[in-house]
């Protein structure tokens, strides 16, 4: 979040303490959160976020949540790393709110921006940006006009480091 709509995660940590999760911990000021939340509906809990911080600080942020089953899932499904000559930093996941529909995913597989290109897979689309994410038209808004669902992204370090983070517990 930025701009007029920022929230530190102090407030986010105790936002997600209120809702009864455990263990919150953050990562960065850009609303990486890993708790601890007991058999939950991913979904209806992120809905229940999404009011909350309504309800909190008057305006609406989308919020999208994943098991860290999931997220280790998405590490090793990286379909760049085994490629040669990709440099780490250059790479991003999108996580998609939902699947998008395949027919929809078909007409922009392959789609490449000069070196930019990505691979869609279920609800992440894995994002190799040689000349830099800032560079891209492979963005969020991309990738949420194209497939009709709502997405953010995030570093590959970033998605190693919430791993690592949930594993520790």
């Amino acid at each position: 979040m930025s701009g007029a709509r920022k929230l530190s995660m102090k407030e986010l940590k105790e936002l997600f303490e209120g809702l009864k999760c455990a263990n919150v911990r953050t990562y960065i000021q850009s609303g990486n959160v890993v708790f601890e939340g007991g058999k939950l509906d991913l979904t209806a809990f992120a809905r229940k976020v999404e009011a909350a911080i309504k309800k909190k600080y008057d305006y609406d942020v989308p919020v999208l949540v994943r098991w860290l089953e999931e997220m280790k899932a998405v590490v090793k499904a990286n379909t760049y790393l085994k490629r040669k000559g990709i440099e780490l930093d250059k790479l991003h996941v999108t996580f998609l709110a939902a699947s998008p529909d395949k027919t929809v995913a078909e007409k922009i597989a392959g789609t490449t921006f000069g070196n930019d290109s990505f691979a869609l897979l279920e609800r992440e689309v894995y994002v190799h940006c040689p000349d830099g994410y800032g560079n891209t038209k492979l963005n969020n808004n991309w990738f949420e006009s194209k497939l009709k669902v709502q997405a953010t992204t995030r570093n590959w370090r970033t998605v190693n480091e919430l791993v690592r983070i949930g594993e520790e517990g």
